[in-house]
């Protein structure tokens, strides 16, 4: 087995986003292949590492980045737990990883959850042509690059000119192998809790919602998509799902008549995906693939996406399970989740043999140098 260390600069664990959740499946998964140690912050609980060390060295505060004493500390870490690779999630720690590859010869993978740049431009970030040489760089300067869609890595191939052989595809992964068989079950069980009657049709957006991508599909589906739902004469609710939803919103008690329900930050996501018919998916901004779609899919619902929201998905994979609607086209977007609320179609078997975690970890571990 290969020893590994990841370097994760944010607490992932527990996690309640989906860049968290893919640290912490992907490191999960890969211990399973390979020795695995990672380096984080202090933040994190480490009772939910179960199959690999974590360890506290990063500081909690913005200064990790620029922190010169993790030279020195980690090329001891690296000499003394004799490890061979390097995975550095994201590229904020170019500079380090510089320093540690020639100190120490470790190989050097970077895994980028989205080209970073590109993102910040997406939010308005006055600094993303800064980012953008930074991480160009230290893709050049990695032995290997993980990649989460294959649009990301045409882009650095083609615009970075990064060799073929460096890039490995690593999308985000799902938890089933195949289609769930327990959704009505789920489906009920929603219906009771929230006091609805049969016919009613789950319609279902979830994410870490003081994120700006992710706030302003909320308000879209608030202000656009809901109106013209409501004009329909389908019998819905919206059911609206994550943490850190802004208190000027007051946890949605105003949409509460307009076919809207806050659940809040749950535990349960899996059964909420399972339970619903169209997963709303109105997302205009922001880098990588969306993840809660590639979840939403797994679990059986119907996504209705915008198209810059679709990014990173292979439609041909997703088949019916994956609709798509152009850009600010809300009057389409509330058509194809009319036409499609009560298809039951079940997701394709490609797709799981495409996602699951355990084939994922199991191909990325074989071309880790």
């Amino acid at each position: 087995m290969k020893k590994i260390l990841v370097i994760a600069p944010y607490k992932y664990l527990p996690f309640d986003s989906g860049g968290q959740k893919f640290i912490a499946r992907f490191v999960e998964h890969l211990a399973n292949t390979q020795e695995v140690s990672v380096i984080s912050v202090p933040e994190n609980d480490n009772s939910l590492a179960r199959n690999y060390s974590l360890f506290p060295l990063l500081k909690s505060g913005r200064s990790r980045y620029v922190d010169i004493s993790l030279t020195g500390r980690l090329t001891e870490f690296i000499r003394a737990h004799g490890i061979e690779t390097v995975i550095w999630e994201h590229p904020y720690y170019y500079w380090l990883a510089r320093k540690l590859r020639r100190k120490t010869g470790v190989a050097t993978v970077v895994h980028t959850h989205n080209i970073e740049y590109q993102r910040f431009r997406s939010l308005g970030k006055w600094w993303w042509r800064i980012l953008r040489s930074y991480e160009r760089n230290f893709f050049r300067m990695a032995d290997a690059i993980l990649f989460i869609t294959s649009g990301d890595r045409e882009f650095a191939v083609s615009a970075w000119d990064i060799p073929p052989e460096k890039c490995i595809d690593l999308p985000f992964g799902i938890d089933i192998s195949s289609y769930p068989s327990d959704r009505h079950d789920c489906r009920r069980q929603l219906l009771e809790r929230f006091d609805l009657s049969a016919e009613t049709r789950l319609l279902f957006f979830n994410g870490l919602l003081n994120y700006k991508p992710n706030l302003d599909a909320l308000q879209t589906i608030l202000n656009r998509i809901n109106p013209l739902l409501a004009g329909s004469g389908l019998p819905y609710r919206i059911l609206v799902a994550g943490s850190k939803l802004p208190a000027e919103y007051n946890e949605l008690r105003a949409w509460n008549q307009k076919n809207v329900i806050y659940a809040g930050f749950t535990t349960e996501i899996d059964r909420y995906y399972k339970a619903s018919d169209i997963f709303l998916n109105p997302v205009q901004s922001g880098g990588g693939i969306k993840t809660k779609l590639v979840e939403a899919i797994a679990y059986g619902c119907t996504a209705v996406s915008s198209r810059t929201g679709a990014a990173g998905l292979d439609p041909a994979i997703c088949g019916e399970k994956l609709v798509i609607t152009k850009d600010d086209d809300w009057e389409e977007f509330a058509a194809r989740v009319i036409e499609n609320v009560e298809k039951e179609i079940p997701t394709p078997s490609a797709y799981y043999q495409h996602y699951y975690w355990p084939f994922l970890a199991g191909r990325v571990s074989n071309q880790l140098p």
